[in-house]
């Protein structure tokens, strides 16, 4: 038996760091089952509700987690009176949750406050307050530095939820229009990961028989890699290539695409960057003729169009085209 039958931990959680975590792993230790409330109005730069709500479900898939939307429900400010955050919460507990909570984890000085006033809210239900790490000395962090850079105070912040912060930049183009050497390159001088063309290796190993069913297996196993290596990234993810290549080379190989294949090559990234077909063609032995570069760069062009997604032309040299992504990322 634990201490406690239902414990509640409240926050906007923006963003959710490793403070937070350690707050609601007291509360869990400490009860049988444990309730995450998170709200925010105004929401605060690159916390929104959404996102807050996949790291909660993330970091604590066994908790009982409410986030209240904004465009869902009317919030008060931040920084409006006590009473009436703490009126809300004993409303949630009920109206949403069905529950009364017995005791609150707090890292604050308002945790008496909010215990006795959930106290009278359930009607003379007992809530007691437990306070955690009040002065910062087990994680020294606030929401408010991470915020102000999230790159500089990364280690208070779970793998899952620093990669909300971590941009995805993808290197489109023809054969040998340099997509790799400039993934691998910029990936280097920024400390960083890059993701090599799964459709190459797989090219390779095959012996260049591709079937239609690869298609699909190829784009599944890019972005698989993508999303684990997103996790280890830092700052920037280098994608070389997308589910977009692998759509045209099954359209142009048989004339049709995969459901699913169609389905993942909608998936976006921050940064777009096609590579010009400017540099010497280098044939190794597993590329087509020069002619079909060309081909394949006005297909990029009239698709990145169709498909209104904005993007840089890198050209020239390897040099010039890093100069290029340093000027556009910084």
């Amino acid at each position: 038996m634990k201490q406690f039958r239902t414990g509640l931990v409240v926050g906007k959680f923006s963003p959710l760091h490793l403070g937070h975590e350690l707050l609601i792993r007291r509360a869990m230790t400490a009860c049988e089952e444990t309730v995450i409330i998170s709200y925010s109005e105004p929401e605060l730069p690159g916390c929104d509700s959404r996102r807050r709500e996949q790291w909660l479900r993330a970091r604590f898939p066994e908790a009982i987690l409410l986030v209240l939307h904004n465009d869902e429900h009317t919030l008060p400010h931040n920084d409006a009176d006590e009473l009436t955050h703490r009126r809300l919460m004993g409303w949630a507990c009920t109206h949403f949750l069905n529950r009364r909570v017995d005791v609150v984890f707090t890292s604050e000085d308002y945790g008496d406050g909010f215990a006795a006033e959930l106290t009278r809210y359930f009607g003379g239900h007992p809530v007691q307050h437990v306070q955690v790490d009040q002065a910062r000395k087990a994680v020294p962090i606030s929401g408010t530095r991470i915020r102000n850079d999230p790159h500089a105070h990364r280690s208070f912040l779970s793998a899952e939820v620093y990669a909300s912060f971590v941009q995805t930049v993808c290197f489109l183009g023809g054969e040998s229009s340099g997509k790799s050497t400039v993934a691998e390159a910029i990936a280097a001088r920024m400390e960083t990961a890059w993701v090599a063309e799964y459709g190459r290796e797989l090219w390779v190993e095959k012996d260049g028989h591709l079937e239609y069913e690869d298609m699909r297996q190829i784009a599944v196993v890019q972005q698989q890699r993508e999303d684990a290596l997103h996790l280890k990234a830092f700052r920037y993810l280098f994608c070389d290539t997308s589910a977009l290549t692998t759509l045209f080379y099954s359209l142009e190989m048989f004339g049709k695409a995969d459901a699913e294949l169609e389905q993942r090559a909608e998936r976006r990234y921050d940064h777009v960057f096609l590579c010009a077909p400017d540099i010497d063609f280098i044939q190794d032995g597993t590329r087509r003729e020069a002619s079909f570069r060309l081909q394949q760069h006005a297909w990029y062009l009239a698709e990145l169009q169709r498909r209104h997604i904005p993007y840089i032309l890198l050209s020239g040299s390897v040099e010039q085209r890093i100069a290029t992504l340093l000027s556009h990322l910084g």
